[in-house]
């Protein structure tokens, strides 16, 4: 995610950004990596989900299912899953999501709901489910879950609705089983603030089904699968996914624009009520920042890119295979695309704690947008004043929930972050710090990384661990 309304100065010097973007053309950035190695395969025993959501006339609220069977690599004696759309800043936004019923092995169970940073009279963020008696590592649980979600009214959220578009957009509605291979049930609490605070590890997307009102749209996750109908005027919308680690959905009063950028199927989904940007022109921007990236980072890992312009929003939202957009201009497009691709491979590909670790994937997608966009310029490591807001780039949600905010959090994971890496870069030169990269991306794919390994990955280039360890990555969580 990157917020552009905090980030005043990404935008200064436009007129230089855009001439450096003139003069790359097709070329992309300057590294020297070539293929680089090829990236892990999903792990053959991630959870498996079955998903349905089935969304009222008006789009102001959803009905949900959803089965989970996954294998956990230690004793358990209960399921835990994350119900997001309960976070503050979507509760302030009128969005509420109450499981409805819940069953273990087909035997139902009454769950157990904790706020973990949901505010006073919401519906909790943290599901847990009991089992009648703990199960070793190694046997497979099925967990079982109904859910209603309420819609809040033109949010500028990443979940909500348009009565004034006709429009709806769902990120992140699916409870998410909250294991970590090797690490067990992940509980850290939502924060106040916007931000990241998911950790997920892949699952197989067996089936999402969506259904609406057959003249409405729908924008997916993973890859469209056929459609069937459900009732007078109502169509089901099946997507499936290898291994992805969180859902996004959208569905209204869309209109939806195919392209190819690459070997990526692109699917653009704009309000038919108007935006600044025509889909031809997101379209584009895709091709030209994929195709930078890729350059950087190796192949999109994903056949299909969904993307939806939520004009209530302000900037950008990342989901696997899915990104949302607010109704951005011109000069803003190339560094926010750059960006919210860029998630792609940070957080999506390799995933990490966001709670915890949230520079493993907005330090890593900021640094990656800077070169792709042409703006390794704007991001310099400085001495901040005593007016400015700073603190290390490693430091949890937590710290930056109580220590100035999101524009903290900005500054110094975001911006600072990114500034580390690129100097880094700088001192030990493209082409050996991108094979590193790289090399992290290939070996980590498909898991949760943590900050040891990236201290692992940089192990040849002390130059660039000195340089992250002096700005605080490395802090202990």
């Amino acid at each position: 995610m990157i917020d552009f309304g905090v980030r005043q100065r990404a935008l200064v010097g436009v007129l230089v950004l855009l001439a450096v973007l003139a003069g790359c053309g097709a070329g992309g950035p300057a590294v020297g990596t070539g293929p680089g190695p090829t990236p892990a395969q999903p792990w053959p025993q991630r959870p498996v989900v079955d998903a349905s959501l089935d969304l009222a006339p008006d789009l102001s609220s959803v009905t949900g299912t959803e089965s989970v069977l996954f294998t956990p690599d230690r004793r358990i004696c209960e399921v835990v899953f994350r119900n997001w759309a309960n976070r503050p800043s979507t509760a302030a936004d009128g969005t509420s999501s109450r499981i409805t019923r819940a069953s273990v092995n087909g035997n139902p169970v009454t769950p157990r709901t904790e706020q973990a940073g949901a505010p006073a009279g919401a519906p909790g963020t943290l599901v847990e489910l009991p089992l009648p008696a703990c199960v070793p590592a190694g046997t497979p649980v099925r967990a079982e879950v109904g859910f209603q979600v309420v819609l809040g009214a033109e949010s500028t959220e990443r979940i909500g609705h348009s009565p004034a578009a006709r429009t709806a957009w769902l990120g992140s509605a699916l409870p998410l089983l909250a294991w970590v291979r090797g690490q067990g049930w992940v509980r850290d609490p939502a924060v106040r603030m916007s931000g990241e605070t998911v950790t997920s590890e892949d699952f197989a997307l067996e089936a999402l089904r969506v259904t609406a009102a057959t003249d409405q749209t729908v924008v997916g996750t993973g890859t469209a699968a056929g459609t069937a109908a459900a009732g007078p005027g109502r169509t089901t919308h099946l997507f499936t996914a290898e291994a992805i680690r969180d859902v996004a959905v959208a569905a209204g009063n869309y209109a939806i624009t195919e392209a190819r950028a690459g070997g990526t199927r692109v699917h653009v989904a704009v309000p038919r009520t108007g935006t600044k940007g025509s889909a031809r022109d997101w379209a584009a921007e895709v091709g030209t920042q994929l195709s930078r990236l890729e350059d950087l980072l190796g192949p999109y890992p994903y056949p299909d890119l969904w993307l939806t312009i939520v004009p209530t929003q302000s900037d950008g939202v990342e989901f696997p295979t899915a990104l949302q957009f607010g109704d951005v201009g011109a000069r803003t497009r190339p560094s926010l695309v750059a960006h919210e691709l860029a998630h792609m491979w940070f957080y999506s590909l390799v995933g990490n704690n966001q709670a915890r670790d949230p520079w493993l994937d907005e330090a890593f997608a900021t640094f990656a947008q800077a070169i792709a966009a042409g703006q390794q310029d704007q991001y310099r490591i400085r001495n901040f004043g005593p007016g400015d807001v700073a603190g290390p780039i490693g430091a949890p949600m937590s710290y930056w929930d109580s220590h100035g905010g999101f524009r903290a959090l900005t500054d110094a994971v975001y911006d600072q972050g990114a500034a580390a890496l690129l100097d880094g870069r700088e001192r030990v030169g493209p082409q050996r710090f991108d094979a590193a990269m790289r090399a992290y991306i290939a070996t980590h794919a498909h898991r949760v990384a943590t900050p040891a390994d990236v201290d692992a990955a940089f192990g040849d280039l002390p130059e660039v661990v000195d340089v992250l360890r002096s700005h605080g990555a490395f802090r202990s969580s």
